[in-house]
């Protein structure tokens, strides 16, 4: 692709950053956006688009598809570039511009750039057991519930991936079963509530120890603390054990980070000039990571990138409501 010369340099399409190429068209800034998947929507596309969203303002619940459709159309009135399936792998400043230079050899220029890539790339943990089985009846994640209809369904984990999908899955599948290797949850509380007064079943300290069938899944062996191991009929498992997340090159870039995220400001500027970041990468005192806070650390990015980009700007252009 030729090289690309714009106002504002998303990197990270994302709930955050999707509203971000909004924020900049209403702003006049011309805007790209990168990402390393081939989709936009950024973990909820890949991961969880069927789960229920219930923490974004003016929703009280919203499916993760339609959440990020919403963002998309919004951010279509800013007609932005989008350069999706690459890696910004390099990053320098040229005069009053900073260009980024992707995996593909694409160069941008940019009189600013908005980090909003989340976690950054990231791998699902395998399950021991299940290897060789990717795709003949395991799966790390759930992007549709409707393969799983009729079926015995085994979810493998504690947290919240593992707990919604159970939840989601269990008005659709014949059966579902939660196995977790100790006996406390990382999930949220609510969750783990209304899984347990479903008809989930849960069993802890154990794991799945071995997967049997021909071609496709037919059975799982579960073996739990001090008993004999159990073998039961399944034709689907979910290993849902976390994910591991690397920020790539970004962290080779100079920016002052704490625990792979990034510190900033209350302007959400990081240390590095014409360098701002939003959303899930971010830190600071108090930081809380919930999608409705990455909207508001956008606007506030944006705002105050388009001072940096164009200094007879205002931070505060008025209310997108208003003429």
């Amino acid at each position: 692709m030729d090289d690309v010369t714009t106002d504002l340099l998303i990197i990270g399409a994302g709930p955050t950053g999707l509203f971000s190429a909004y924020y900049a068209g209403f702003r006049g800034l011309k805007v790209a956006v990168v990402d390393s998947l081939p989709e936009l929507g950024g973990q909820i596309t890949a991961m969880y688009p069927e789960k229920a969203i219930l923490d974004v303002a003016g929703f009280p619940s919203v499916k993760g598809r339609d959440l990020v459709a919403g963002l998309v159309e919004q951010a279509a009135t800013a007609d932005p570039t989008y350069l999706l399936d690459r890696t910004a792998t390099m990053l320098e400043h040229r005069d009053h511009d900073v260009v980024v230079t992707l995996d593909d050899g694409t160069s941008v220029t940019a009189g600013a750039v908005l980090i909003t890539s989340g976690i950054g790339k990231f791998s699902p943990r395998p399950l021991p057991a299940g290897e060789g089985w990717m795709g003949r009846g395991m799966e790390f994640f759930v992007p549709s519930f409707a393969p799983y209809a009729g079926k015995d369904v085994v979810v493998v984990g504690g947290g919240d991936s593992a707990f919604d999908w159970a939840q989601h899955l269990e008005p659709v599948a014949a059966s579902v079963t939660l196995v977790h290797r100790r006996d406390a949850f990382r999930a949220h509380e609510r969750t783990v509530a209304a899984v347990r007064s479903s008809s989930v079943e849960i069993i802890t300290n154990a794991q799945v120890t071995a997967l049997r069938g021909d071609a496709h899944l037919e059975e799982v062996e579960i073996s739990v603390d001090g008993q004999e191991p159990q073998v039961r009929p399944v034709q689907a498992l979910v290993a849902a054990l976390g994910f591991v997340a690397d920020l790539g090159a970004i962290q080779q870039w100079g920016l002052v980070t704490e625990k792979r995220h990034v510190v900033v400001d209350s302007a959400m500027r990081t240390n590095l000039p014409r360098v701002f970041a939003a959303g899930d990468i971010t830190d600071y005192a108090g930081k809380v990571r919930l999608i409705a806070v990455g909207f508001g650390e956008a606007a506030t990015a944006v705002n105050n990138a388009a001072v940096v980009i164009d200094p007879s700007a205002h931070v505060f252009p008025g209310h997108s409501s208003e003429g």
